[in-house]
């Protein structure tokens, strides 16, 4: 499994600091890893229809079992985050200006 680093952690006192407007490179780059994801996932249903066409010609069961749990996870994933995402707007649609 692989581990997570936190690393370019910094004093809460400077988080106002880097509030800076950067419209164009935070959308960008939300853009781009919201593509990368998506790319991914479907990355993974490809292998999953590998695995598949592989164990119908006497493959390995379990290979196909991980790659299909591997979509599962990726899917749900998605789904949760798009969930997220429209939690989100819906909630900022609401607030009075």
């Amino acid at each position: 499994m692989t581990d997570i680093k936190v690393t370019g952690f910094k004093n809460s006192l400077d988080f106002p600091q880097q509030l800076e407007p950067n419209n164009k490179s935070s959308k960008s780059n939300f853009d781009e890893v919201l593509k990368d994801a998506i790319g991914k996932i479907s990355q993974v249903e490809k292998e999953v229809e590998k695995a598949v066409n592989e164990l119908a010609s006497k493959g390995d069961i379990v290979e196909a079992i991980i790659a299909m749990e591997k979509a599962d996870m990726s899917f749900q994933l998605m789904v949760e985050i798009r969930n997220k995402l429209i939690s989100a707007y819906e909630e900022i649609s609401r607030m009075q200006i």
